[in-house]
């Protein structure tokens, strides 16, 4: 891969602990707090990552999820990391099942959660966005994404709302979406034999549970945990959790090529 800004793809927003490897995939609005009392916890026994993957920075030829994945890999292979569990939100998601397929000897386990790839409904990377619309609209759009409207961080309302008035940015959201729909994971996913966690919001709008089961039943050694009265973040409505299971699914022994599956809600 050609680097059209190297210093970009060897940054990150965290890298603290030691252990197993855990990286941290955001989506095209990943905060660093949503992801806090996970690597709060994790970083007790892992190391965790946060890299900064550019988004807004590419080159409208490289703003793609394959050129995302690319940037991944340089980015592990820049850090000497092996062996790595991914944890993907959104977009997130989809770069990491990518990199399993392409770079799958270096990957141990992978979670994901409202991940992109198979179906979508983003309001802010449609074609019918208006961005003439104002910051109040953009809020009740933002609270979509969540069944607790009282935890939507008033820092990813601003991020959300600048990034559509600006025309590169929303130039880059729509070629993402784009890339996003045309480069579904649906034909990679039986090949990947990691054990994959699915973890999921019953209320869900985005990527809706019926998303979640799909990914189930294509996947080839996958189990689903659901969680009641949440939406699109688990990790940030029901932070304990969604990291219970994480950790519950990083220190389990899996049987060698285990095809079984499961679904369930939290108690």
């Amino acid at each position: 891969m050609k680097r059209v800004n190297p210093p970009i793809y060897n940054q990150y927003y965290i890298n603290t602990g030691d252990g197993p490897t855990v990286i941290l995939l955001h989506g095209l609005f990943g905060n660093l707090n949503m992801w806090l009392p996970l690597v709060n916890t994790l970083k007790k026994e892992h190391r965790v990552i946060i890299p900064r993957l550019p988004i807004f920075d590419l080159p409208v030829e490289h703003t793609n999820i394959k050129y995302l994945v690319q940037v991944l890999h340089e980015f592990i292979e820049w850090n000497k990391l092996t062996n790595v569990t991914l944890v993907g939100h959104a977009i997130g998601g989809q770069v990491a099942l990518w990199y399993a397929h392409l770079y799958g000897s270096n990957v141990r386990k992978i979670v994901l959660s409202g991940s992109a790839g198979l179906f979508e409904n983003s309001p802010f990377i449609s074609e019918e966005y208006n961005p003439e619309r104002d910051y109040n609209y953009v809020h009740e759009k933002v609270k979509d994404a969540f069944y607790q409207a009282d935890l939507v961080p008033d820092q990813l309302i601003e991020e959300i709302y600048q990034a559509v008035q600006s025309i590169p940015k929303r130039l880059t959201l729509g070629t993402l979406a784009r890339s996003s729909k045309s480069l579904s994971v649906s034909p990679i996913l039986a090949r990947l034999i990691q054990p994959v966690l699915l973890i999921w919001g019953l209320q869900d709008k985005i990527t809706p549970p019926e998303v979640a089961l799909h990914f189930h039943d294509l996947l080839f050694n996958a189990e689903v945990k659901f969680i009641d009265n949440c939406g699109h973040l688990p990790m940030v409505e029901h932070p304990e959790k969604f990291t219970e299971y994480v950790l519950q699914f990083l220190n389990r022994v899996e049987p060698v090529k285990s095809n079984l599956k499961s679904t369930s809600s939290d108690d």
